[in-house]
C-alpha cells in the first residue's frame, strides 16, 4: 500500500485543471475524491479471499459513488431540484461507506478504520448542512469551503 497521505498533502496531488473547477471549491468534494483514494489503497490490502474481495469492491464502488453524484448534481445546476435529489444520494453513499468500513474491523487496524470514518464523518455533516440550506432557500455554497 503506498503511503497515507494527510489530506493537505493530497490535495497537492491533484491535477490543477480539477482543483480550478468550481465544484473543487467545496470542501465536501476534496474530502470525497480523498476518500476514494483512501478506498483505492485499502483495496490493494483487502484481496486475499472472496469475502476481502467483496468488501474491496463495495469501497471502491461507494465510496467513488459519493463524488460523482457531487459532480452530477452540480452538472445539473446549484438551484435545481435534481442537485438537491442527487446529493441525497452522495449523503446515502456516505453513509454506506461507513457501513463498508465496519465491515472491514476482521482486516484493517481500527485506527486506520477511525481515521476513514472520521473522514467520511465531516462529509456526511457537510452533506446535512448543505441540503438543510438549499431546502430553505439559501443556495449559495459558502459554508462547506
Amino acid at each position: 500500500m503506498d503511503k497515507e497521505l494527510a489530506f493537505e498533502e493530497w490535495v497537492k496531488t491533484v491535477p490543477s485543471k480539477l482543483r480550478a473547477d468550481p465544484l473543487w471549491e467545496s470542501l465536501y468534494y476534496r474530502l470525497a475524491m480523498y476518500l476514494y483514494d483512501l478506498a483505492w489503497q485499502v483495496s490493494e490490502i483487502i484481496r486475499r479471499d472472496f469475502r476481502e474481495r467483496e468488501i474491496a469492491g463495495q469501497l471502491v464502488r461507494c465510496t467513488g459513488s459519493i463524488s460523482a453524484n457531487m459532480e452530477a448534481a452540480y452538472g445539473r445546476g446549484l438551484g435545481s431540484g435534481d442537485f438537491v435529489r442527487i446529493m441525497r444520494i452522495a449523503l446515502g453513499e456516505a453513509r454506506e461507506s461507513q457501513g463498508w468500513y465496519f465491515r472491514t474491523r476482521h482486516i484493517l487496524e481500527s485506527d486506520l478504520i477511525d481515521r476513514r470514518i472520521s473522514v467520511i464523518d465531516q462529509i456526511i455533516s457537510l452533506l446535512v448542512n448543505l441540503i438543510a440550506r438549499h431546502r430553505k432557500g439559501r443556495l449559495l455554497d459558502n459554508s462547506c469551503r
